[in-house]
């Protein structure tokens, strides 16, 4: 089976919310963010962090990856949100404004000191303008750190931009966030789509989001759920064009130059096709 981890739908879920924790376990998503911070409020955050520590620990959600987010670094809730999902030892604690890497240090350390298993990793939301222009060096701080989480609405607001359809204002940003990623060998997510109604709007910006190369979408939504799956997933088309281009070049080994389909064949080619295969493989393997 395919290393690969599929994150096509990541969804943001309340951990203060019982209903939706239950709703999670039933849904298609590759994977969930429990909740601690922006969708949970300030007096109800203490049991959502138990109850996060609970969902992670109680083997309910299948394969699915499974994340807690914190609060963030400075406010009250932030240490003993990183010593409970720490010891809940889930897939990847989340931390929102990660804008340094003196900070993922600072995370990294935290999570050590409180027990945190091995596999635990952090993802670092970049939403702010210094975390942009740091980076690189951000995803390269350290080696728990595997995935960049894009905080789009955070990043409008701080760049006093807008929200239009095609994100023209971000579109810089968030090309440099997925060249840190790729230069790191790190996954990165897309932010959220804010109009839950409006299908087309989301669907056309999970079509830009893959055309770009994010790794799927963070959601805030259940009916957001299927649009990111098939957005991110390869279609049956592409799957069957990335087995006939690898057998072509294959069967071509020494011959000089390969095509396939009238295309010239080359390494590169095939590197694309082979990870074309990996998700394939991947996807199939987590719903089976």
């Amino acid at each position: 089976m395919s290393e690969f981890t599929p994150l096509r739908s990541v969804l943001y879920m309340p951990s203060s919310n019982a209903k939706a924790l239950e709703k999670a376990k039933t849904l298609p998503i590759d994977a969930v963010i429990f909740d601690l911070e922006d969708a949970v409020a300030p007096d109800a955050k203490p049991g959502a962090r138990e109850a996060a520590a609970a969902a992670v620990a109680s083997g309910d959600y299948g394969r699915r990856t499974l994340t807690i987010r914190a609060n963030g670094i400075g406010t009250e809730w932030h240490d003993a949100d990183l010593e409970a999902a720490a010891q809940a030892g889930p897939d990847a604690v989340v931390v929102p404004k990660v804008n340094s890497a003196a900070e993922v240090a600072q995370l990294v350390d935290a999570l050590e000191r409180y027990g945190a298993p091995d596999h635990t990793k952090l993802w670092a939301m970049v939403e702010t303008p210094v975390a942009i222009l740091d980076a690189l060096s951000i995803a390269r701080a350290s080696e728990r750190l595997t995935c960049f989480v894009m905080g789009t609405n955070d990043l409008v607001k701080e760049l006093y931009a807008e929200h239009v359809p095609g994100r023209a204002p971000i579109l810089p940003s968030l090309h440099t966030a997925l060249l840190a990623a790729r230069a790191a060998g790190i996954a990165i997510l897309d932010g959220v789509y804010n109009d839950v109604k409006d299908v087309d709007g989301f669907l056309a910006e999970c079509e830009q989001g893959r055309q770009m190369g994010f790794d799927g979408k963070t959601l805030i939504h259940p009916g957001q759920v299927e649009g990111a799956n098939s957005a991110f997933a390869p279609s049956e088309r592409a799957v069957e064009d990335a087995r006939g281009l690898i057998q072509a070049f294959e069967d071509g080994a020494g011959s000089g130059v390969v095509t396939y389909n009238g295309r010239m064949v080359e390494n590169l080619h095939v590197e694309s096709a082979r990870r074309t295969l990996d998700i394939h493989e991947a996807i199939q393997a987590l719903q089976g």
